[in-house]
């Protein structure tokens, strides 16, 4: 009996001494850990991305209890949003009605309408992208074609619009453009008068360039790289000329790239704030400023309805995005740099027309691209009597002596780098997850895509409005509960949703370059898939999945949108939100000092990213 009772409990027991049921558990475990992890990243996504894009949906589509359209139609057919169209949006079908009115504008000499806010924004987007795709064009080719000291470092600093903070950018042209700045003082030396172009739509164009040229040209330098030359000899021995080589082999290998980084251009400048914002206020407010504008209001159901109505047109310009997305890499081919010219042969090659058009279109990028930054950080130690400290000394000042309401750096700076933290702790695994379900593919495949993309389309205005809404203000729950968040954790939320796309886009190429010879191997030695994942593909892809949580920590430190929502009224601010109430305040010396402090912290991610890889953006 004594021994058939043993028997009985060695069999209930797994030879690791653990009961059998748990043993089962375990391997349960063990086999789906990647199917929980995916359903936690989702859990995730839902409550930093979904709810709060459902709760500016329900505002923005819900009117006493009931859905209705009549905030959107609102919108649509208000002339202030829609300009001359309002009466189309109102009237769709009443086509002979629309016919007289062409008609009468024609009678009329076809004066030029307006298209309100709406059009406005639009149509500052339009001429961003027009002029960052002038900049960014040539620097692509100078990149592709030519060999030079530092190329590998002017390459690489076209990573920067990913990391550099908008508002620290806005200082920087307000520096550099300012009555008194370097640029004034530039034209003073050779005779001509000052240019006041602060507070006007050249400044904000240009702010938009220098962020968004050196998108176009990374995009455009890989897509140009990976031209094979032997096709353009090709043509040439053919009979065609240099220009028509050029035009019938190159160009069309290059029109997916340069679409791409011009949709997105439009995209990203549609969608602008914090440059708007500083430079032109509301007498030039873009859609988002007006946003902005109705939740200073206490109008969050105007501001929700245009919400609303933005995303859906940033949706509709993404779409044209993806489109072009997988054909913007060329041919795949690896760059030979023995194909690239040397920039500067010689002396005399100084004078070659092309070399000259180069030096000049480098004294643009100067001024465009190295004056603003070099202006913020000159500023900031600058007085009237020449070098000073002053401006940092009243960031100390203000920290030891400022008032309770008033906004110190230390807590920006502490602020910063905790949401920095938290926005990796979640961004990072939730970004591995989805990056490792896209590679594989399966079930879900569409739908952790789409999760992966949409926080392209959503503006960090959007999420800040859905996240003030739906956890700050909190949830209705059973028992005249609510569920609520302090502003901290929807920032930290809001700053996850934003980065964790970018964790996506590095990881997921490095994981599915890893070899899968190793992986079965590893399989066939009796690992798991979650372990083959831990031991075998993620140690092999951890560039990428570095370089994505560099990009993360760079996101959350320089987020602006819609941290300046959550923060209000709060000590939640953050070293952006720091440098706007400085320069709002219009003293442009402690908002440089605060921006030069920004940059430094800032420049530590991109040595990250530039040392481990950049993924999809290298």
């Amino acid at each position: 009996m004594a021994s058939g009772g043993s028997n009985a409990r060695s069999d209930a027991t797994a030879r690791d001494g653990l009961p059998r049921a748990l043993r089962r558990a375990r391997q349960w475990l063990v086999r789906h850990t990647l199917g929980l992890a995916t359903g936690v990243a989702v859990v995730v996504l839902a409550v930093v991305f979904v709810l709060p894009a459902a709760v500016v949906f329900v505002e923005a589509l819900v009117v006493d209890g009931a859905p209705s359209a009549a905030p959107i139609r609102g919108v649509l057919t208000d002339p202030f949003y829609v300009g001359a169209l309002a009466d189309v949006f109102a009237e769709p079908l009443a086509f002979g009605e629309h016919l007289r009115g062409i008609a009468s504008w024609a009678e009329r000499g076809f004066p030029v309408p307006t298209f309100g806010l709406i059009g406005f924004t639009a149509y500052q987007a339009l001429l961003s992208t027009v002029a960052s795709v002038a900049l960014g064009l040539p620097g692509a080719y100078v990149l592709a074609r030519f060999e030079f000291p530092g190329r590998d470092v002017l390459r690489s600093l076209t990573i920067l619009p990913f990391v550099l903070p908008g508002i620290m950018v806005a200082v920087g042209f307000f520096a550099m453009f300012s009555t008194a700045g370097p640029f004034n003082q530039l034209l003073g030396l050779v005779g001509l008068g000052p240019v006041d172009i602060l507070f006007s739509l050249e400044v904000i164009v240009l702010a938009h360039a220098f962020y968004n040229a050196p998108l176009v040209a990374r995009l455009t330098t890989a897509a140009w790289e990976s031209v094979d030359t032997r096709t353009v000899e090709t043509a040439r021995s053919l009979g065609a000329s240099r220009r028509r080589a050029f035009l019938d082999v190159i160009v069309p290998q290059l029109a997916p790239a340069v679409l791409a980084g011009a949709v997105l251009t439009f995209v990203f400048t549609f969608r602008t704030f914090p440059i708007v914002l500083a430079l032109g206020g509301l007498d030039l407010a873009t859609v988002e400023v007006w946003i902005y504008s109705r939740i200073r209001q206490l109008d969050l159901a105007g501001a929700a309805a245009l919400a609303i109505v933005e995303t859906g047109l940033s949706v509709a310009v993404l779409a044209i995005y993806l489109r072009f997305e997988g054909r913007r890499y060329g041919t795949g081919r690896t760059p030979d740099p023995s194909e690239r010219t040397p920039l500067v042969p010689s002396l005399r090659a100084l004078v070659r027309p092309s070399r000259l058009a180069i030096l000049a279109y480098g004294l643009v990028v100067a001024v465009v691209f190295v004056g603003p930054i070099a202006s913020m950080v000159l500023e900031s130690v600058t007085g009237p009597n020449g070098l000073t400290l002053r401006h940092y000394a009243f960031l100390l000042d203000r920290q030891a002596e400022g008032a309770a309401f008033q906004v110190k750096p230390w807590p920006a700076v502490r602020n910063s780098l905790l949401f920095a933290g938290a926005t990796l702790a979640v961004a990072v695994p939730t970004g591995v997850v989805v990056a490792v379900r896209r590679v594989r593919g399966g079930r879900g495949g569409l739908v952790l895509d789409a999760l992966a993309t949409a926080p392209l389309a959503v503006s960090g205005i959007v999420l800040g409005v859905g996240l003030l809404r739906g956890l700050v203000f909190g949830v209705p729950l059973p028992g005249d509960y609510r569920l609520r968040v302090t502003g901290a954790a929807a920032i930290v939320a809001a700053h996850a949703a934003a980065a964790y796309p970018f964790v996506v886009r590095n990881a997921a190429p490095a994981i599915g370059g890893v070899d899968r010879s190793l992986v079965e191997s590893a399989r066939a030695l009796g690992a798991s898939r979650a372990r083959a994942l831990l031991d075998v593909e993620l140690p092999l892809a951890v560039t990428g999945v570095v370089a994505g949580a560099a990009f993360a920590a760079a996101i959350s430190i320089g987020e602006f949108n819609s941290t300046v929502i959550l923060a209000a009224g709060g000590d939640a601010y953050t070293m952006p939100v720091a440098v706007e109430r400085y320069l709002g305040d219009r003293t442009l010396g402690p908002a440089t000092a605060m921006g030069t402090v920004l940059l430094a912290v800032t420049s530590a991610s991109f040595v990250v990213i530039e040392r481990v890889g950049g993924g999809e953006y290298r």
